[in-house]
């Protein structure tokens, strides 16, 4: 197969056999209903200039000096569209996203392949074995290899397997994508770990709202705010809206105290609420922790009456594992798992299964304590409280463990409660 690399640098030659210059790129574009780009024009470097040459103006695309088919005063020079893609300057050497390995990679070289008498980039060469290809020496490597009765990894994917991200040319992101917004957050904040900040900003600017927070859920809020440094206002107001209060509030923790105030006023009241709450207590304790979202229970129902409430009133609540019984005042009663609910008969009342001896920390309670009352109850989740044991959030285990367990080893832990 061939590669662009290879191509680069040939003589270029018009129907009469004078040559006006050397191939120095070849422009591709994505038509309509393809996922391979089509190879529809080469860019000849020339004493006086550039002339782009239309495939079609092309009579041999692979021979070692190219001809034409027509005399170089004949070609109308192709005008190129901001959906093309010079393959050389724009795509060699950049980084790309491998959306099947979900890594960051880089473009040593691209193959070709013809179809139906047009050329398409078929697959990227992210291996050895295309930088060896352009420094010359791929077939002495390929030999010293035979001989030594080892092979040389080809290491490519195919074009539709990737996807290109803005860098400092012009190439740019194909949105809307549906295997970017495929992949898990976890593997999206993994690959923007490995951008410049520029590159990760960017990156994030062509993503949903609702899948930029899920991302930056998944990584420092350090980084967080590092990523939103760019972003308008209005757009970070809508990723936190889309985010647990509690990660909401430590991103907004670590912007400046100015533009934390203009994000919490552009959010819907109750969210900015929420996170308001959250930042009125140290960043160490359970008030600083704890997140809102939970689900409550008043004690009189029954646990069939208990189901069709929580489907009437739960649907934004993540953490769902306990289910915590209430009075009128908020206070807290008891609790159950949803095992506990889903198991009971639904004419058994709450109170005859909840669990009344309960496990809690109080608002101001360091987070060390919390970590270790977490460890040593083997809870996925603890119910914070104020002096009148009136419920104010829950803490789970994940935030509880920050300070004991590494956080890169902490978003490994099963994602169960989170």
């Amino acid at each position: 197969m061939p590669y662009v690399s290879e191509l680069q640098g040939r003589p270029v030659a018009d129907v009469e056999g004078e040559r006006i210059g050397l191939l120095q790129d070849v422009i591709a574009t994505l038509q309509q209903g393809m996922v391979r780009p089509v190879i529809r024009a080469i860019v000849v470097k020339r004493a006086a200039g550039t002339l782009v040459v239309p495939y079609e103006d092309i009579a041999v695309f692979l021979a070692p000096a190219i001809p034409l088919n027509k005399r170089l005063q004949d070609i109308v020079p192709l005008k190129p569209t901001d959906d093309d893609l010079y393959l050389i300057r724009d795509v060699l050497d950049k980084q790309i996203i491998d959306t099947n390995g979900v890594r960051v990679v880089r473009v040593n070289d691209l193959e070709l392949a013809r179809l139906n008498g047009h050329f398409y980039v078929s697959n990227v060469d992210i291996g050895g074995l295309g930088v060896l290809r352009r420094l010359g020496v791929a077939r002495v490597a390929q030999r010293v290899a035979d001989r030594l009765g080892r092979k040389l990894p080809p290491g490519t994917i195919g074009w539709e397997g990737v996807e290109l991200l803005p860098g400092n040319g012009p190439m740019r992101l194909k949105v809307p994508s549906d295997r970017l917004t495929d992949l898990h957050p976890a593997d999206i904040a993994e690959i923007i770990s490995d951008l410049s900040r520029h590159e990760s900003q960017q990156f994030l600017e062509a993503l949903d709202v609702e899948t930029v927070a899920e991302t930056l859920e998944e990584v420092e809020p350090e980084f967080q705010a590092s990523l939103v440094e760019t972003m308008t206002s209005e757009r970070v107001a809508d990723v936190l809206e889309e985010m647990s209060p509690d990660e909401a509030a430590d991103l907004l923790a670590e912007l400046p105290e100015d533009r934390s105030e203009e994000i919490l006023n552009l959010m819907e009241d109750a969210d900015a609420r929420q996170v308001r709450k959250l930042l009125a207590y140290p960043e160490d304790s359970a008030g600083g922790i704890m997140t809102t979202e939970y689900v409550t229970v008043p004690p009189h129902l029954t646990a069939g009456q208990a189901i069709a409430h929580l489907r009437a009133t739960a649907q934004e609540a993540e953490n769902f594992f306990y289910i915590y019984v209430t009075d009128p005042q908020n206070r807290l009663l008891g609790v159950f798992s949803l095992q506990d609910l889903v198991l009971a008969k639904p004419q058994t009342p709450v109170k005859e299964f909840m669990l009344g001896r309960l496990i809690t920390v109080n608002l101001l309670d360091k987070q060390e304590d919390v970590a270790q009352a977490v460890s040593k109850y083997n809870f996925l989740a603890l119910p914070v409280i104020d002096e009148e044991g009136r419920l104010h959030g829950i803490v789970t285990a994940d935030d509880a463990l920050d300070k004991i367990i590494p956080t890169a080893w902490k978003k490994r832990l099963p994602r169960m409660y989170r």
